[in-house]
């Protein structure tokens, strides 16, 4: 498990939780093990908020404040720490990404975010919040974008992506901008060792994830985490049995996928598609 760090606990709200979730279980005599054994968690995940390399949850904050005898100390903290650039529903995911020696999704019907041009992030964000004033979907593009960084750090994960055809069809933003964004899916797939992308052809038929939006992720110091996504809401799913059962459907898409050269051909052919379908309009 992490082992008990010095955090300058004003830092950040986060480090706060951490110090403070640390100062109340030592007053309570408690070893990290012993804490989450009384909170259904393992140590290590007390000790990842302890090391504010977790984001608190809500759920064991409040398991936490019982078990302490905090009153309601810890949950307003969490309140406080879970403050997020990105959807609520999706920032726990989007922190672990940023951990995750791999990262593996399959998308039914989008490029995924990782691999989103501005334009292409753009328009998926317009149509997603039709009223939004400039100003917001702005800032949604900006932290998309903000994303994507990952892959040029010191350090970038495996991505591995799947996405069905019907992605490479529909012409989100237009012609010219589902054009321009086939063609930067291919160059980050050439140009990037750690970069696979497969297409899964509409010859494949039925698959287990056929509707989904699935992503799965694997750290070098705790157990994998998938995300599953739907219109406006998402779920973070760290319970090993079914994060087994979405990773054997993935391998089942990923069999089922054209080969990584197939699939680049496919999506430079449908790319050179859009554009011709821009020139002539």
């Amino acid at each position: 498990m992490p082992l008990p760090k010095d955090l300058d606990p004003y830092a950040n709200p986060r480090a706060f939780y951490g110090a403070e979730l640390r100062r109340l279980r030592e007053a309570a005599g408690l070893s990290q093990n012993e804490l989450g054994e009384r909170a259904f968690c393992s140590g290590t995940y007390i000790g990842l908020f302890e090391a504010a390399e977790r984001r608190p949850q809500e759920e064991i904050s409040r398991a936490l404040d019982g078990l302490l005898g905090s009153g309601e100390h810890l949950q307003r903290l969490c309140r406080l720490a879970r403050t997020s650039k990105v959807a609520g529903y999706f920032a726990d995911a989007a922190e672990l990404q940023q951990r995750a020696v791999s990262i593996a999704e399959y998308s039914s019907m989008v490029v995924p975010g990782l691999l989103q041009t501005e334009s292409y992030a753009r328009a998926l964000t317009r149509a997603a919040h039709p009223y939004a004033s400039d100003n917001v979907i702005d800032n949604h593009v900006r932290t998309r974008m903000e994303r994507g960084l990952l892959l040029d750090s010191p350090t970038p994960p495996v991505l591995w992506v799947i996405v069905h055809e019907a992605a490479l069809r529909v012409p989100v933003g237009g012609a010219t901008v589902i054009a321009e964004q086939l063609d930067h899916v291919h160059s980050q797939a050439v140009a990037r060792p750690r970069v696979v992308v497969q297409v899964l052809p509409y010859s494949a038929g039925a698959t287990p994830l056929l509707h989904s939006a699935v992503t799965l992720m694997h750290f070098s110091d705790a157990p994998p985490a998938a995300y599953t996504e739907a219109a406006y809401s998402g779920q973070l799913v760290e319970d090993s049995g079914l994060v087994e059962q979405i990773s054997s459907a993935y391998d089942l898409a990923r069999a089922s996928a054209l080969s990584p050269e197939a699939s680049l051909s496919l999506i430079k052919s449908a790319a050179k598609g859009h554009a011709s379908d821009a020139h002539l309009s």
